[in-house]
């Protein structure tokens, strides 16, 4: 095992570790389609690091945004916590921003399941991908 594939699997361990602290602390399920966002942003990470080949490091950068996108994804949900937005709990959680979420998640994972690099603009794609699943996950912890 590589050095950074050491990284990347440690970094796995303690976001699991978190969210398991998380849910013993709170053990009522709250914002579930945060956690669902979150459990797809996992979803595609794992791809990502079972992926052949460092992708000349464009994988391990993906990788890293979806970091940060989980990252923002579990300050948002403590975020909501901490202001106790009651007046929005009738509200679905943005179904709409959760629905671009969904298919920006989808469609980065036939982006790394596609063959060849297609001359460089399959890799291009995917990074584009992951840098609006960050912004989609900044929009939804902005809630407005």
């Amino acid at each position: 095992m590589t050095r950074k594939s050491f990284l990347s699997l440690l970094a796995v361990l303690v976001v699991i570790a978190a969210a398991s602290i998380s849910i013993a602390a709170n053990p009522v399920p709250d914002q579930p389609r945060m956690q669902a966002a979150r459990a797809d942003l996992n979803q595609a990470r794992a791809s990502l690091m079972r992926a052949t080949n460092n992708k000349g490091g464009h994988r391990v950068k993906a990788i890293e945004y979806i970091n940060s996108a989980i990252g923002e994804i579990n300050a948002g949900i403590a975020f909501d916590r901490r202001h106790n937005h009651a007046t929005f709990a009738a509200v679905p959680d943005q179904p709409n921003m959760q629905a671009a979420l969904n298919h920006l998640n989808a469609a980065q994972v036939n982006l790394q399941a596609a063959t060849s690099d297609k001359g460089g603009h399959r890799q291009k794609a995917m990074d584009y991908v992951s840098k609006a699943i960050k912004e989609v996950n900044k929009g939804i912890e902005a809630g407005d």
